[in-house]
């Protein structure tokens, strides 16, 4: 950290959930409930995974660092979000903030890189099934894993080292119950018309680069199934990528509705639900997307609550 900033401001004071005072206990029980059933969900995702191996497949190692991801977005932000309502402070260090927005960037860029690579596995197995295993090579598997990893710490470093650039004024309020960085740009003393530049022109890149392979994926697939009208092929198809294009319509929308198509008027609490549905409600339901009407899992869960003389592999 920069001397600079050190000595301007040791702490922030975020303004949290616009909730009343009456309404902690409740709200406190019930966002910490959402975190151990996110946590507890993508923990048992990935242990199903590494344990079966009929899950030992292109679609399943993507899914299990998404379910890792999951995981780690949601602590970023919620574990300290339940900590300042239990304790009454709503403070949090300079360093805090700043690590926060590193790896809450961090995490969410590398959601939306997985996204799109499940996208593109998803494509070679509707429309390249013959070729699907000689495409979706291991190597192949890997370096787009390590590529997802590698752009995603590129990007949060990036907006992070910037961010530490600015000065900010000593007793600063952030309006949120997190360090978001167009929250904590709003609130620096500085020029951040190059951080703002930045958002807009590269951040807009990472955002919609994904989204448009994903929608390309399901547009050639739409083709190639519209092709032969066939109910039991659309039945198929709609089985093998239901769940991952409701996770996207999910994930994507609420941030589009955040970042992209701000609210008028409220727009404060509009903008503070909306994080929440992406950050806290969304990594819940994934385990739940993608477990209960999925034969394989259903049938990696039952085996692990069966004894331990049960082969784990067919």
């Amino acid at each position: 950290m920069r001397p600079k900033n050190q000595s301007s401001v040791s702490e922030f004071l975020l303004l949290g959930l616009p909730i009343r005072p009456q309404q902690q206990c409740v709200v406190f029980t019930l966002f910490l409930g959402v975190y151990l059933t996110t946590v507890l969900g993508n923990l048992l995702i990935i242990l199903l995974i590494r344990l079966d191996c009929r899950l030992h497949t292109p679609m399943y190692f993507f899914l299990s660092h998404l379910a890792f991801s999951d995981v780690a977005f949601s602590s970023v932000t919620v574990p300290k979000m339940l900590r300042n309502m239990q304790i009454q402070c709503q403070s949090i260090t300079y360093a805090g903030c700043v690590s926060q927005v590193y790896f809450f960037i961090f995490f969410g860029c590398l959601d939306s890189f997985l996204l799109a690579v499940m996208s593109y596995d998803r494509y070679v197995a509707v429309c390249h099934p013959l070729h699907y295993t000689t495409i979706m090579r291991d190597e192949l598997c890997i370096i787009l894993v390590a590529g997802c990893w590698f752009l995603s710490c590129a990007h949060a470093l990036l907006h992070t080292l910037l961010l530490d650039q600015l000065s900010f004024c000593a007793g600063t309020v952030i309006p949120h119950f997190f360090c978001d960085l167009s929250a904590v740009l709003k609130s620096s003393c500085s020029d951040t018309s190059l951080n703002e530049l930045l958002i807009f022109t590269e951040a807009g890149l990472i955002f919609t680069l994904p989204l448009g392979g994903i929608l390309g994926s399901y547009i050639c697939m739409a083709a190639i199934i519209l092709k032969v009208l066939s109910f039991k092929r659309i039945f198929k198809a709609l089985s093998t990528c239901g769940s991952h294009l409701f996770v996207v319509f999910l994930y994507y929308g609420t941030i589009a509705g955040v970042y992209y198509f701000p609210s008028s008027g409220n727009s404060k609490v509009k903008d503070i639900i909306a994080s929440l549905m992406y950050m806290v409600v969304t990594p819940m339901l994934n385990p739940f997307i993608y477990s209960l009407r999925n034969k394989d899992m259903k049938r990696a869960r039952q085996k692990l609550f069966r004894t331990k003389d049960s082969p784990w592999c067919c």
